[in-house]
């Protein structure tokens, strides 16, 4: 990238950070960000740039474009829906070549009481959608399983996990079939005027797959501050990873950039 571009787009990132809402509001909003079953309408873009991938060491990327929407189930429930659209860039793994596209979408609906407290739980399906615009960016196969989420909220400190586990059909074309495992533990510490450090890092697990190439484990984290855009409230992040157990063809470190846009009732 031209030096001129990154000198740019840090000069922009940081009269975006000098703003701020008032400290009731930063604080409030801060804490539904970070809750994945708030009761708030959002729309995050997260990208994450994974290093040293495939056999010639290029970098991944991806992209998932997450909405989150809310519908009130009478005064005690809510449904919380996200849906996770991927935009994948694919280097090269064999002589196919790279590719670039959509990958296959997720859908998660968590059923939770509308007013947990401090303590806050969803619990309910997730669905995986096929939408892979190339065979190489998705399993070609149907699935679905069950997710559940929970957290404390106490002072500054926000901290649960979300764990999910989706089993497929399997694909048309003798495809393996999907049986993946996802854990993401995460914990926020909220500091003065919107900012916050963050610790995010998804852990998966392909159960199909050979026992030194199942698991992925990330450690890391970063920092984020919540602001407005004019008289739009958004939430920015920036989280690095590094990867204590991986598959052979996945890099050691990834960075994540998040820009999620906040739609308060």
């Amino acid at each position: 990238m031209n030096i001129r571009w990154i000198v740019g787009l840090g000069l922009i990132l940081g009269t975006l950070l000098t703003m701020s809402v008032n400290a009731e509001e930063t604080g409030d909003l801060a804490a539904a960000a970070q809750n994945p079953i708030a009761d708030l309408i959002s729309l995050p873009f997260q990208n994450n740039m994974n290093f040293d991938y495939g056999p010639d060491g290029d970098v991944q990327n991806v992209l998932n474009v997450q909405p989150v929407w809310p519908f009130d189930l009478g005064d005690n429930w809510n449904l919380i829906t996200r849906t996770i659209l991927p935009v994948v860039s694919q280097p090269h793994l064999d002589e196919s070549g790279s590719t670039f596209g959509l990958g296959d979408t997720t859908m998660t609906a968590w059923l939770s009481p509308a007013d947990g407290g401090r303590f806050v739980w969803g619990v309910g399906p997730v669905l995986l959608i096929p939408t892979a615009t190339d065979d190489r960016l998705g399993a070609d196969q149907w699935g679905g399983g069950a997710s559940i989420v929970a957290l404390v909220m106490s002072g500054p400190w926000v901290a649960g996990g979300l764990a999910n586990n989706i089993w497929g059909e399997g694909g048309s074309d003798g495809e393996p079939v999907v049986n993946q495992f996802l854990l993401q533990p995460f914990v926020n510490y909220n500091l003065k005027d919107g900012w916050y450090i963050v610790s995010g890092p998804v852990i998966t697990a392909n159960w199909e797959a050979e026992s030194a190439d199942r698991w992925t484990v990330p450690v890391g984290g970063g920092v984020g501050k919540v602001f407005r855009i004019g008289k739009q409230p958004v939430n920015l992040n920036t989280q690095v990873f590094y990867n204590l157990e991986k598959p052979e063809w996945v890099g050691d470190w990834t960075w994540r950039l998040q820009f999620q846009l906040l739609f308060p009732k």
